[in-house]
């Protein structure tokens, strides 16, 4: 094996601080297995990463990336269960603390201990990654790893709707922002059996294309004819899978009294406006965040037998070395998600 790879490194908090560096093969730990990466997904995280407009720490230099999957080419002395050559994608929670009561519950994503591949470690937009042996899931032969790579947003998504929400056949979900997330929950919400609309800006028209291939409704500005067109009560479930706080005001003005609100996309800054909607409506607001084992279980089975298909929103496939133009692809909203290719 070659000893140096080319990875894309977020090396410091400026604007526009990422670039192609050269980086050692990562030394595996007793516990953890190295991952030879095949495809590797370009998240909108990476992007705000890049445009230096996000909200969480991050320990520069970093590889980016925390979509991927590949193969198993070294085992840690202690690691069982996991053979040399398996097709495997990882979860993103490379650091845990396992004493910490949320992690003993299962929920190591809440752990606020957490560290993820891309901000806290490195990740995977490079040849090999070191992946502790606890974040790997088996995916079968059938599944591509183009396709497979993308588990990680689809889990975002599954967590916000399937898990954190309560949504039934025949409900009115209105998804706000067409992008990765927003697409995904949105089509986790035709799976439940919900009419689903899209909301999005003019210059979202691509993406909300990709959104219509789901079956959804797309919506361009106010939504406000579609969410009431049933009672005038609005819509039982809204999905704020927007980048901005403000958004929260247009869920508030469309979801009916006793909806609910879960709010999954992120959004530093302030909002200037009054809450007072969610106490007179009785609606519910939940946040939700990341994901777990079983919903990564339930995820590579409906990537598996095609009951959710991510074909759709892949854009493209790029060699790590044009990582720019994949994302640039991405924030321009040409695209709805670009994937790397690191060998």
């Amino acid at each position: 094996m070659s000893t140096n790879s080319a990875a894309v490194i977020n090396f410091a908090p400026e604007k526009g601080s990422v670039e192609i560096r050269e980086l050692s093969k990562p030394t595996i730990s007793e516990e953890d297995v190295l991952l030879e990466v095949v495809n590797v997904g370009v998240c909108g995280s990476d992007l705000h990463q890049w445009t230096a407009d996000h909200s969480w720490p991050v320990n520069y230099p970093v590889v980016l990336g925390h979509e991927f999957g590949g193969h198993i080419v070294e085992l840690g002395s202690r690691v069982t269960h996991w053979k040399l050559g398996e097709r495997v994608v990882s979860e993103t929670a490379a650091v845990i603390n396992p004493n910490n009561p949320l992690t003993r519950k299962g929920l190591y994503n809440l752990d606020s201990d957490r560290k993820g591949f891309g901000y806290g470690v490195n990740g995977a937009m490079t040849r090999f990654v070191r992946v502790p042996a606890r974040c790997l899931h088996h995916i079968p032969d059938q599944l591509p790893f183009e396709k497979a790579c993308l588990t990680e947003p689809c889990c975002v998504a599954y967590n916000a709707v399937a898990v954190n929400s309560q949504i039934r056949p025949g409900d009115q979900v209105v998804v706000i922002g067409p992008g990765t997330i927003g697409i995904l929950c949105a089509a986790v919400a035709k799976l439940a059996g919900a009419e689903v609309a899209v909301i999005g800006l003019a210059s979202d028209h691509q993406r909300l294309a990709i959104a219509k291939k789901y079956g959804c409704d797309t919506i361009v500005g106010d939504a406000t004819d579609w969410a009431m067109k049933k009672d005038g009560l609005g819509a039982d479930f809204i999905v704020d899978a927007s980048g901005a706080s403000e958004t929260l005001k247009i869920a508030l003005d469309l979801v009916r009294p006793n909806g609910q609100i879960t709010k999954v996309g992120w959004g530093p800054q302030p909002f200037g406006f009054s809450l007072d909607q969610l106490v007179q409506k009785n609606v519910r607001l939940q946040g939700s965040f990341s994901h777990n084992w079983p919903v990564w279980e339930k995820v590579i089975a409906l990537l598996a037998d095609g009951t959710l298909d991510v074909a759709p929103i892949i854009g493209g496939i790029w060699p790590i070395t044009s990582w720019h133009e994949a994302f640039e692809k991405m924030h321009s909203r040409e695209i709805v998600k670009s994937v790397l290719k690191p060998i």
